[in-house]
């Protein structure tokens, strides 16, 4: 459980070091000033969603350190919790068995498609003020397509 005079007084810590007043601690983290206030007073008590404000906008606040006073402020980065556990890097093993995707592309030719000349189509739609036909591409269900150049 929260000691909520413990907690005020490393509120107070936090105001102190970033040369804050409540009304602009209040501010930056999104919180109304009264409610800041009546925490500060012993009134209420923080709320989780408080918190959260707090670590999302000064980095260097530590969770157990604020809620309580396990830790260091302002967080040492280079100390690691106990509870947390580093992961390993991962190595890139040489020996790796498979294709090598990247060392060689090969590029299918494309056929060129038969160049016919297409009928008249009557219809004044195509043949409007963007000039000429230059090519009918047609796509096919099975991912294939074919060009022509009328």
């Amino acid at each position: 459980m929260v000691n909520i005079d413990d907690f005020v007084k490393r509120l107070e810590i936090i105001l102190d070091y970033y040369a804050l007043n409540a009304s602009a601690f209040a501010d930056r983290i999104g919180v109304q000033r009264s409610s800041m206030s009546h925490l500060l007073s012993g009134r209420n008590k923080p709320s989780l969603d408080f918190v959260m404000k707090i670590l999302e906008v000064f980095p260097d606040v530590d969770l157990y350190w604020i809620i309580n006073g396990k830790g260091s402020f302002p967080k040492n980065n280079d100390e690691v919790s106990e509870n947390i556990k580093t992961p390993t890097p991962i190595s890139v093993n040489e020996n790796f068995a498979g294709p090598d995707l990247f060392s060689e592309v090969n590029y299918m030719k494309t056929e060129k498609a038969e160049t016919r000349t297409a009928p008249e189509i009557k219809n004044q739609n195509l043949n409007s003020e963007e000039g000429e036909i230059e090519k009918i591409v047609i796509f096919y269900k099975n991912g294939t397509f074919k060009a022509y150049h009328p």
